[in-house]
């Protein structure tokens, strides 16, 4: 079963959008994009989930990284 967590090592902020990306199985980039897209017509409402999901989004363990992910 496939668990939500801040990602420690795709972060820029926070590590939300690596996280959502690691779970979803798509390319970090596209999120970010995505969620700077919402972000500037969505009226701060994005930024507010951003803060919410980081502050109630637990953080990565480094023991659940997917097999043969490569480390930097």
């Amino acid at each position: 079963m496939k668990k939500l967590y801040r990602s420690e090592s795709d972060k820029r902020i926070s590590g939300v959008c690596g996280g959502l990306a690691r779970y979803l199985n798509i390319d970090t980039t596209l999120i970010r994009l995505l969620a700077v897209a919402t972000a500037l017509f969505s009226l701060g409402t994005v930024v507010f989930l951003y803060i919410l999901a980081s502050i109630l989004m637990p953080k990565e363990h480094y023991n659940s990284y997917p097999e043969g992910y490569e480390y930097y």
